[in-house]
């Protein structure tokens, strides 16, 4: 994996939120988020339990999802949107349920990414101010990824399958799985007409078509106690893929 970092990290590494000049990355510097990076065979393992849960409709939600809830307005005219401009791009035709499903599940193999990253949260009050933190710390992530040449992508559909995650990790119950990243490099074909595809849809196009292609845990500077490797063993020492894990290391550490 590539370790290089542009400028662009160090911008984001010396960002602060301040009151009076005091850095507090997280509300009352609470830093609510605790990240399991799974890899190599944990990964391939997980992703086999999930699939195995899907095929047996073990849903366990740490938190609700449901269309319904969008109502009848703008929010759930885009997630519609997004999901007949996304089995667009994929060939896949909207009466086509089996295909669709089938696009879905590859969720649950994380797209083929070496390393997911799973974020879990302390169930403090509503959860809410909780929640936005670690969204922060999650679009940090993201943007660290594409600072080393990297990529990734949240998938709130592994939220739907918390209890199945938590037994594998062994996660206490009273930390919520909010979402994954999976991440690693992009296949470059790939990557590109999903650049051109990216591009239409935050345009003003009523509809895009996507090209065919051609072809551990989270620690803070002051605290790393959270930090957990996934590695198969279930060990707090870092996993067999010792190229990668600097770079992991450096992406978690932005948080």
């Amino acid at each position: 994996m590539p370790t290089t970092a542009s400028p662009f990290t160090d911008i984001v590494r010396s960002r602060r939120s301040v009151r009076k000049f005091l850095p507090t990355p997280s509300s009352c510097n609470t830093q609510p988020w605790t990240v399991h990076v799974v890899s190599g065979a944990a990964r391939d393992a997980l992703s086999k339990e999930l699939l195995q849960a899907d095929e047996e409709e073990r849903f366990s939600y740490d938190f609700t999802f449901d269309y319904a809830d969008f109502g009848d307005g703008a929010y759930l005219d885009r997630a519609h949107n997004h999901a007949a401009t996304l089995y667009q791009a994929m060939g896949i035709p909207r009466s086509d349920r089996t295909a669709s499903k089938a696009a879905a599940r590859k969720n649950l193999n994380f797209y083929g990414a070496p390393h997911v990253a799973l974020l879990f949260m302390p169930a403090f009050g509503d959860g809410v101010r909780a929640a936005g933190d670690i969204g922060m710390y999650a679009q940090n992530f993201l943007l660290s990824l594409t600072a080393r040449g990297l990529d990734g992508i949240p998938q709130t559909m592994l939220g739907f399958y918390a209890d199945t995650i938590r037994e594998f990790l062994g996660v206490p119950e009273e930390l919520k799985l909010l979402f994954g990243i999976s991440f690693g490099t992009a296949d470059p074909p790939h990557r590109q007409t999903a650049s051109a595809w990216d591009e239409c849809r935050s345009s003003t196009a009523s509809s895009c078509t996507r090209p065919p292609a051609t072809s551990t845990s989270s620690r803070s500077s002051t605290d790393k106690g959270h930090w957990q490797a996934c590695d198969g063993t279930r060990r707090r020492s870092p996993p067999a893929e010792a190229a990668a894990r600097p770079t992991v290391d450096a992406i978690l550490s932005l948080g």
